[in-house]
């Protein structure tokens, strides 16, 4: 995948538009890394990855710990 589409779909996904060139080359990165470790189809590691990712942008912040009295 062109990784100038890759940083559009992360940006769609609410990837921070200033990272999303770095991030989209990571992913790729992984991604083929992910297909060969795994001995799976690239275009299956990338959409993996892309569940993860979006997930964990759609997931709401971690509230602070109550104060401790």
């Amino acid at each position: 995948m062109d990784l100038t589409q890759l940083a559009h779909i992360l940006q769609a996904l609410g990837c921070p538009p200033d990272k999303c060139p770095d991030m989209a080359a990571q992913l790729d990165r992984r991604a083929r890394q992910l297909a060969e470790t795994k001995h799976r189809p690239y275009p299956d590691a990338l959409a993996h990855l892309l569940k993860l990712m979006a997930g964990g942008w759609a997931a709401p912040p971690l509230s602070p710990p109550p104060p401790e009295s």
